[in-house]
């Protein structure tokens, strides 16, 4: 469908914009990945649209979603994205230490293992400031939706630099006279997850009588009395209020992994601060081990 084309030159933000609705499905997701109001998304795709005098997405009740035209506009938008966003990275070589890095973990590692030594990183680095993201999503390092990532699987593909930090070491954790009869578990959503996948193996036929999404959760679950959860050592050793029990296979072991974008690696304020979390987990490595203890 074609709308009033308007003169002028294209403007490469409506571009931008285009790009992160496209991949965010809806004007709300666009809005904040870009860290912009919704209506701004919602009038940039309007004026790119009036500019190339074409009807980009269908709206409906849930989202938007591409047209024709709109499916041909990404294919071409999508690579300029790419090279800008390179040209971002490269051009922040040049950028001392102050400005913002923006880091993704866990909520747990997050909270236990990276916070606390970044207080250390501030003193070090007063003129960058921190942005530390806990999002269930694996944020993309090359959409500079984050700079520095900790993840508990090594990426497959893509321009990054790895760096395995730890072994985290698993064990089963009970509440004193807890039900050890019982288990507490994961939702069929994170079935899978390598714990969930142990569960299934090595207590299939055991009841589970609650089920969680979230580490938290199954801690409290398991010092509330519920049962018996498998847990990583350094994490339930810490929070307190759990014993260990005999475990019926051996637990898993978990790595940690820094990721990295190669263009950013470089950068001085990503550095210093690849620098201080690998110090942050060199100093736990004995204690998040598979045979360590808090």
């Amino acid at each position: 469908m074609a709308v009033q084309k308007r003169s002028g030159p294209l403007d490469w933000e409506d571009l931008r914009v285009f790009v992160a609705l496209a991949r965010a499905g809806s004007l709300s997701a666009a809005a904040r990945v870009l860290k912009v109001s919704h209506a701004t998304v919602g009038r940039r795709i309007a004026a790119l649209e009036e500019t190339l005098g074409r009807t980009l997405f269908d709206r409906h009740s849930g989202g938007y979603s591409l047209t024709t035209e709109g499916d041909e506009v990404l294919e071409l938008a999508a690579g300029m994205d790419e090279r800008a966003l390179a040209i971002m990275r490269r051009a922040g070589r040049e950028a001392g230490l102050t400005g913002t890095v923006r880091v993704t973990a866990t909520e747990t590692l997050a909270e236990l293992i990276l916070i606390p030594c970044m207080a250390e990183f501030h003193r070090r680095h007063p003129g960058i400031t921190l942005e530390v993201l806990i999002d269930p999503r694996s944020l993309s390092l090359a959409k500079r939706e984050a700079d520095v990532a900790v993840r508990l699987a090594r990426p497959k593909a893509g321009a990054l630099v790895t760096r395995r930090l730890a072994s985290l070491g698993y064990g089963v954790y009970v509440a004193p006279g807890g039900d050890t009869s019982a288990w507490v578990g994961f939702v069929d959503s994170y079935a899978h997850l390598p714990e969930a996948q142990w569960l299934a193996r090595h207590a299939a036929g055991e009841r589970v009588v609650l089920r969680a999404n979230t580490l938290l959760a199954q801690v409290s679950a398991a010092r509330a009395g519920f049962g018996k959860a498998l847990l990583p050592r350094w994490y339930a050793e810490q929070e307190g209020g759990l014993v260990p029990v005999p475990s019926p296979a051996p637990p898993p072991v978990r790595e940690a992994w820094l990721v990295v974008h190669r263009d950013l690696k470089d950068v001085p304020r990503v550095r210093a601060l690849i620098e201080a979390v690998v110090a942050a987990f060199e100093a736990k490595r004995e204690r998040l081990g598979p045979g360590g203890s808090w």
